[in-house]
C-alpha cells in the first residue's frame, strides 16, 4: 500500500502532459514541452515535468512509454526535437552531459570489472579531477553510506547482485550530483532484496536531501520510493500526484489497469449511484453525472449473504500472503475480484453476496 509522503494537487487534476506543479520546495528540474521523435513516432510527446528539490519523483509506465528516453534527455545523452530542459534555473540546451552535474545509475550497473570497488566508485571523481586525497575520503564516506564500509579493495566479481547495486549507487553519489537519476534501479534483483533495498534507498535519500528522478515499470517500487509518481503512456503524462493520490484516484482506465485493478466497468451515474451490469453501485457525493468507466477496488467489495447483495459464485481463490483474492462470477456481468482476510475466505464454489462501498467506487472518465 502506498504511503502519503508529500503534499500535492488533487489526484487527476492535471491533464495529460501537465505536471500539476506540487507545492513545497522549488523545482530543481523542469521539462517544458519536451518532444523526441524516432522517425514518425513521438517517443516523448510534449512532456511537462517538475522535480522539486530534495524530493524523489518516480516516472512509472510500461515498456515503450518513454521513461528511459526521458532520463537520457535530462542527462544530455539524447537531444530533444522540441521543448526545453531547465536545471537549477539554467536552460540545458547545448550543455554536454559531463557538465550537467547529474548522476545516472543504469539498471545493469555498468561497473568496470578490471577495477576494484574503490576504483569504480572513484571513477566520476577522477573525471572531475577531484584531488586524490579528497577522492579517497569521499569513496570511504559514500561506501559507508550505502552499507559497504569494508568493500573498497574487493573485486567486482566477488560481489552479490545487491552489493553491485550499492556500488553503482555509491559511484553515482560520490561526485555529489545536483540530481540523481536511476534507470530501473532494482530491476535485476529478486523480490526480497528489492523490497529491502527500496526502503534503504528511501531513507538514504531523505538523510542526504538528495533530489532523485527515477524510472521503473514496477508499481510497488515506485509507490514505496517516491514522493511523487508520474504515470506515462505512449510518450505522454497520464497522471501525476503523490503515491496515495494516484493509488486512490486513478485518472483513467489505463492508469487503473496499469496499477493492477481489474474491476473496471461502464455505468450511468446519477443521483449518487451508478447503474452497471453489477447492479446499482453507490458512488461518492458530487460524482459527475453521465456515462463513465468505473473502477471498483477489490477491497471495496464486501462479502454478505447472497440475499443481501449481488449473488455470486466463488470461482477461484488466490493466496496473497496477508489476504485472499477471490474471483467472483455473478449471475450477470463480468467476473468481479474481491479481497478478504484469510480467516473469512470462502471455499471455491460457495455462493456469496457482494456489496459495494462508495469510497472504493472511482469514477474514471466520461465517454
Amino acid at each position: 500500500m502506498p504511503s502519503d509522503t508529500a503534499p500535492g494537487t488533487a489526484p487527476g487534476a492535471a491533464r495529460a502532459g501537465t505536471p500539476g506543479a506540487p507545492s513545497g520546495p522549488p523545482a530543481l528540474l523542469r521539462l517544458d514541452g519536451v518532444t523526441v521523435r524516432f522517425g514518425d513516432r513521438a517517443v516523448l510527446d510534449a512532456v511537462d515535468l517538475e522535480v522539486p528539490e530534495h524530493r524523489t519523483v518516480c516516472v512509472l509506465g510500461p515498456s515503450g512509454s518513454g521513461k528511459s528516453t526521458l532520463l537520457r534527455v535530462v542527462a544530455g545523452l539524447q537531444r530533444p526535437d522540441a521543448g526545453r530542459v531547465t536545471l537549477a534555473g539554467r536552460d540545458q540546451a547545448g550543455v554536454p552531459a559531463h557538465r550537467r552535474g547529474v548522476g545516472l545509475m543504469f539498471q545493469d550497473h555498468q561497473l568496470f570489472p578490471q577495477r576494484d570497488v574503490g576504483g569504480n566508485v572513484a571513477f566520476g571523481l577522477r573525471m572531475r579531477k577531484v584531488p586524490r586525497g579528497e577522492a579517497r575520503r569521499r569513496v570511504i564516506d559514500v561506501l559507508d553510506l550505502v552499507g559497504l564500509p569494508d568493500a573498497r579493495k574487493r573485486t567486482v566479481g566477488s560481489l552479490s547482485g545487491g552489493e553491485q547495486q550499492r556500488v553503482a549507487l555509491a559511484r553515482a553519489l560520490a561526485p555529489e550530483p545536483r540530481l540523481l537519476m536511476l534507470d530501473e534501479p532494482l530491476g535485476q534483483l529478486d523480490r526480497t532484496l528489492r523490497e529491502r533495498l527500496v526502503v534503504e534507498l528511501r531513507e538514504l535519500f531523505r538523510r542526504l536531501g538528495t533530489t532523485v528522478l527515477t524510472v521503473t515499470h514496477d508499481q510497488g517500487e515506485a509507490f514505496a520510493l517516491a514522493d511523487r509518481v508520474v504515470v506515462m503512456r505512449e510518450g505522454r503524462v497520464a497522471q501525476t500526484g503523490t503515491p496515495l493520490e494516484v493509488w486512490r484516484r486513478p485518472a483513467s482506465e489505463f492508469v487503473a489497469r496499469f496499477l493492477g485493478f481489474g474491476n473496471v466497468i461502464e455505468g450511468a451515474v446519477r443521483d449518487g449511484a451508478a447503474d452497471t451490469p453489477w447492479g446499482r453501485l453507490p458512488v461518492e457525493p458530487g460524482s459527475a453525472r453521465g456515462t463513465h468507466r468505473l473502477l471498483v477496488r477489490p477491497t471495496g467489495v464486501r462479502l454478505v449473504s447472497p440475499a443481501d447483495g449481488l449473488r455470486c459464485t466463488v470461482a477461484a481463490r488466490t493466496f496473497r500472503g496477508d489476504h485472499v483474492s477471490l474471483l467472483l462470477r455473478p449471475g450477470a456481468g463480468p467476473p468481479l475480484e474481491a479481497s478478504c482476510p484469510l480467516r473469512d475466505a470462502p471455499e471455491t464454489g460457495t455462493e456469496v453476496g457482494a456489496a459495494f462501498r462508495a469510497e472504493d467506487v472511482v469514477v474514471l472518465a466520461a465517454r
